[in-house]
């Protein structure tokens, strides 16, 4: 069992036109990361080395998972270094019969992956995924045992006669607020009758004396 959990499958890419330092600036972003994160870091980065690297590490998880039965999403890159390949040396002719040097730099770049600690079974169905998880036992309610309600006990003939006369007390001012607010709604009648705006009169519309009215006149 240990021996699967340590698993590592690798991928190699050899002589890349790029130098090593430009994609070592790459290799440092997608180490020890996931391979979800890992894709999504190289679709992004703008460097020219990026696109070499995205192909290595497609590489190495086609590994895992024709050869090792491992699935990809669930892979971490563990490792992703580059090496210095041999240099291509070219010149140029410059002014005065003088020659420029010009290197064309190569570099090997190795990606390896290995699945993560929560996924070391490898590829599994969503159903034996659901199975793993711990299922919650449904919660079940007791009925609350019922108190004993005990009798109050009974009061005293002299106690009677004092919340009698309390409710009559309480009573009384409740009528004469009562009646003083009628007296104000009677008083407030009147007053409401003689607010309502009255008509305007119309005014009389003086009519041009014609002809016939003048010889009448």
């Amino acid at each position: 069992m240990a021996a699967t959990e340590t698993r590592e499958v690798r991928a190699q890419a050899k002589w890349v036109r790029t130098s090593a330092r430009k994609a070592r600036l790459v290799a440092e972003h997608i180490r020890g990361r996931s391979v979800p994160e890992a894709r999504a870091v190289l679709a992004f980065t703008p460097r020219a080395a990026a696109r070499e690297m995205e192909k290595v590490l497609r590489s190495a998880v086609a590994n895992a998972e024709a050869n090792h039965g491992l699935y990809g999403e669930d892979l971490v890159v563990t490792s992703a270094y580059v090496d210095e390949g041999p240099t291509l040396k070219r010149w140029r002719a410059r002014a005065r019969g003088r020659v420029a040097r010009i290197r064309k730099r190569t570099c090997h770049i190795t990606v390896t992956v290995a699945p993560a600690p929560t996924s070391a079974k490898g590829r599994r169905g969503a159903a034996e995924q659901a199975a793993d998880k711990p299922r919650r036992r449904p919660s079940v309610r007791r009925p609350k045992a019922d108190t004993p309600v005990e009798p109050k006990p009974e009061a005293a003939a002299g106690t009677e006669a004092i919340v009698e006369t309390e409710a009559a007390v309480e009573t009384e001012p409740a009528a004469e607020t009562t009646h003083a607010a009628e007296t104000t709604d009677a008083a407030e009648a009147p007053a409401a009758t003689e607010e309502k705006p009255k008509p305007k009169r119309r005014t009389p519309v003086r009519r041009k004396k014609t002809e016939e009215t003048e010889k009448e006149s």
